[in-house]
């Protein structure tokens, strides 16, 4: 790894150890093997995989410093959940559940977590269908899974029992939000990205459904 590849990732993560700079670039290796075979991001993004990707998953670390209990929902490639996991090692007793319905990048998923023994369980399930079966973490995340209003219904369960969601969005984040207020209501803090100046991670808690949505 560069030099300069690691003052960035130390930039948006300053406490991250020695063994978690190594794993994250043989995390890095291993997506791009797997890419070869399975689609798990587009060509072109994996130019610049670990700047757009791996930086911008590994940000939100430490947004959430005293964390144990975590929930990826769709998690792809492993952006954030496998990147989180592999920071997590570092906290005694701490675990994340990645939620992915697609197999084939499920079983990449296992295998990564493997690899690295990372505190990490994998759900080959629709998001719908773990409601009751993963307890309420105190953070959710989703990168690139769906519009804010979607994504609402699909954490509803968690975020109304207590958690807190860490949820990255583009560029279009504030049309996002306001489609959705009139369905839902919410605590809402913008972060801004470390990674992106258009992009930014919005910290959500307190969900309840409107009037009009109930």
């Amino acid at each position: 790894m560069t030099f300069d590849r690691n003052r960035r990732l130390r930039e948006v993560a300053p406490d991250v150890s020695r063994e978690t700079v190594d794993n994250l670039q043989a995390f890095e290796e291993l997506f791009r093997k797997w890419s070869t075979a399975i689609n798990l991001a587009s060509p072109s993004s994996l130019e610049e995989l670990w700047d757009r990707h791996i930086l911008d998953s590994a940000q939100l670390f430490n947004m959430a410093p005293a964390a144990q209990t975590w929930l990826d929902l769709g998690s792809g490639g492993g952006f954030p959940g496998v990147v989180l996991a592999i920071m997590l090692k570092n906290r005694p007793g701490a675990h994340i559940d990645l939620v992915e319905s697609n197999g084939k990048k499920a079983a990449f998923l296992r295998t990564a977590l493997g690899r690295f023994t990372a505190p990490g369980l994998v759900h080959a399930a629709r998001i719908d269908t773990m409601w009751k079966r993963i307890p309420t973490p105190e953070i959710i995340t989703a990168r690139a899974l769906a519009p804010l209003g979607r994504l609402f219904e699909l954490a509803e369960p968690w975020l109304t029992s207590g958690a807190t969601a860490l949820f990255q969005k583009g560029r279009d984040y504030q049309r996002e939000i306001e489609e959705s207020r009139d369905a839902w209501a919410f605590d809402l803090v913008e972060r801004g990205s470390a990674v992106d100046k258009d992009s930014v991670v919005l910290q959500i808690e307190n969900l309840r459904r409107t009037e009009l949505n109930r």
